[in-house]
């Protein structure tokens, strides 16, 4: 989720997920013979490695959300909520049961103001602003509260350009509040999740190690890394590999304005090479869902939605 247009898409594309409690959705990893191993995570089990799914927006209407997932054939989804209304969990739980979709996470952003570029994006995005820091917290408890109302075993969202400098305030100030709700996540039987864009791979890295809660973990999203150029994801996926947990099917090129994201465009289409991600998703028995995000809105979404879905099958098989 990187552009303007990522309200657009959660809000436009509008089985059930397993209720593990820690321990059981901790991360646990591994040795493969090169070292390197996703982690494994409770609620994977028993399910189809690299399963596909949608990130939706719910509104107040789960069920009509949950519907187009269904219609796809898309068996899970991230549930991006943007207010938790009276009564929320409870219908969306009831559609997860009705369509027989697993929710992977609950996704947040906000509140207030997040521009997504590179000049006002620091200022605005995510944990790091100081004017919006405790009110976001507060929002991501929030989301960790509710998630636990619907059992689903994941809480997710951007946390902002984490600065490169790990002297800087800003940097100790975020890993201390990322501490604090990671644990809040961690007493309801949550993983939490960051979602790449912003920072470099092994600033994320850094974070994670800093903050020093075990039940941390990435939503790779393969896009972003591109649009905020800060990495090729086929190299990037063997830094962040021990924390994948999610994966967001996005595609993109380069930034060539300095104040501008590049550009999102239809997966296949952009700089993305997922046939090698997928090769190497596969050699690290990566079990989670394969999660597409198509960041536009109105009917050519759902084109481009079914014709990611048709381009992954093909490739995980």
């Amino acid at each position: 989720m990187a552009g303007t247009s990522r309200r657009e898409f959660v809000t436009t594309v509008t089985g059930a997920a397993g209720a593990s409690l820690w321990p059981g959705a901790a991360s646990s990893f591994t040795s493969a013979p090169d070292g390197q191993r996703a982690p494994i995570i409770a609620t994977n089990a028993n399910k189809k490695p690299l399963r596909l799914g949608l990130i939706i927006g719910i509104g107040n209407d789960p069920a009509q959300a949950l519907a187009k997932v269904h219609e796809l054939g898309i068996p899970s989804a991230q549930i991006y909520v943007e207010e938790f209304f009276p009564g929320l969990a409870g219908k969306l739980r009831a559609a997860l049961d009705s369509f027989q979709i697993e929710a992977t996470s609950v996704v947040v952003g906000g509140p207030g103001r997040e521009v997504w570029n590179f000049y006002e994006g620091p200022q605005t995005i995510g944990l790091v602003p100081r004017a919006t820091r405790d009110v976001r917290a507060a929002h991501i408890r929030e989301a960790s509260d509710f998630a636990k109302e619907c059992g689903i075993a994941a809480v997710q969202t951007h946390c902002g350009f984490l600065p490169e400098d790990p002297n800087e305030a800003a940097y100790k100030e975020t890993v201390a509040v990322l501490r604090v709700l990671a644990n809040y996540c961690r007493a309801n039987g949550q993983n939490f999740r960051y979602e790449t864009g912003q920072e470099t791979p092994i600033t994320l890295v850094r974070t994670i190690q800093d903050v020093a809660a075990d039940n941390q973990g990435v939503n790779f999203d393969l896009a972003n890394l591109i649009l905020y150029g800060k990495a090729n994801p086929e190299d990037a996926i063997e830094i962040l590999a021990p924390y994948i947990q999610g994966i967001h099917a996005k595609d993109g090129l380069w930034p060539t304005n300095p104040k501008e994201l590049g550009q999102e465009v239809p997966i296949g289409k952009g700089k993305v090479d997922f046939a090698r991600i997928i090769a190497r998703l596969k050699e690290l028995q990566y079990g989670g869902a394969v999660t597409i995000e198509r960041e536009i809105s109105g009917a050519q979404q759902m084109e481009d939605v079914r014709a990611a879905k048709i381009f992954l099958e093909k490739l995980i098989g």
